[in-house]
């Protein structure tokens, strides 16, 4: 079962009236864009997904709340796209990037180092990239890279060298194989600390469906498309997708460092955001949501 992190953090802090207009650009099973829905009654939620069956399990949760949504199947790179051709401006954006619990519980994905499964990882199954391709096809220096880079893997290079080692006698299918091989070629005491192939899949998985330049691409994407007084949340689950966005949030809430030392500055060079919150889930919800652990929710507001 999927429980939505930072529920109601997100709910209070999207600071959401009757007729706002709202954006969820993570659907996924609709935790958070129900809540939104119930909010707005005399206003509008659109929510992307390229899911289907996320998609169809959402759709019947909204149906029961009200029927002004609009689930938008594409990926959220495309937000700014898509919102466009039917709004102006919007009141809020919301962004919760964990990969939903049925995506990883359900087997046949791919997603888990748990159970046995081809190698898969799409979050759009029409996608050309799975991590099928990713293993058998990459050279040893772009497995590295990612593993190390999106991973922050750092037995990178031997879990590289033992793809490639197995790979010339055979394919590599499924993700058990997978995990057997990382098992390999990782030290025992490493195979103690937490399960050894964590972040090799997590690498993977970021690399098939390119999650940090969508990310990237479509959180620039949301400043243009908030409204004066509208708010963006976006929680992240690990220290990449989180440093992409304290980074893009402070270059657009903090004052240009050449314009610091003036007496005054004019209004039309002062930040168009500023900073709302930055928050960690309670002890509370993370003993009850485990994948609750590394989430963190950053807000801000646009202002001018």
């Amino acid at each position: 079962m999927h429980i939505s992190v930072l529920l109601n953090e997100c709910i209070e802090n999207l600071n959401i009236k009757e007729d706002s207009v709202i954006v969820d650009c993570t659907l996924g099973y609709g935790g958070h864009s129900s809540e939104i829905l119930k909010r707005v009654p005399k206003g509008k939620l659109y929510s992307f997904d390229q899911d289907e069956d996320a998609i169809k399990e959402a759709r019947e949760k909204l149906e029961k709340i009200g029927n002004n949504f609009e689930i938008i199947k594409s990926n959220f790179v495309h937000l700014e796209k898509e919102i466009k051709q039917r709004e102006n401006k919007v009141n809020g954006i919301l962004y919760d990037l964990g990969v939903s619990s049925p995506q990883l519980d359900e087997k046949e994905r791919g997603f888990s180092f748990h159970g046995d499964a081809t190698l898969d990882m799409r979050m759009d199954k029409s996608s050309k990239l799975s991590a099928y391709e990713v293993v058998n096809e990459y050279s040893y220096e772009q497995l590295t890279n990612i593993l190390y880079k999106y991973g922050e893997e750092k037995f990178a290079s031997s879990i590289a060298k033992k793809i490639i080692k197995v790979r010339e006698e055979k394919k590599i299918e499924t993700t058990l194989e997978l995990v057997e091989i990382i098992k390999s070629a990782v030290p025992e005491k490493y195979k103690r600390e937490k399960h050894p192939a964590r972040k090799t899949f997590q690498a993977i998985r970021i690399e098939v469906n390119k999650e940090l330049d969508v990310f990237e691409s479509s959180l620039n994407q949301a400043l243009d498309l908030i409204d004066v007084g509208g708010r963006i949340c976006v929680i992240t689950f690990h220290s990449l997708e989180d440093k992409i966005c304290k980074s893009i949030f402070k270059e657009v809430t903090e004052v240009d460092k050449n314009l610091k030392n003036m007496p005054i500055i004019p209004e039309h060079l002062q930040p168009k955001f500023k900073m709302i919150a930055n928050i960690k889930p309670s002890f509370d919800e993370i003993s009850y949501n485990k994948r609750a652990r590394s989430a963190r929710l950053r807000v801000i507001e646009r202002v001018r």
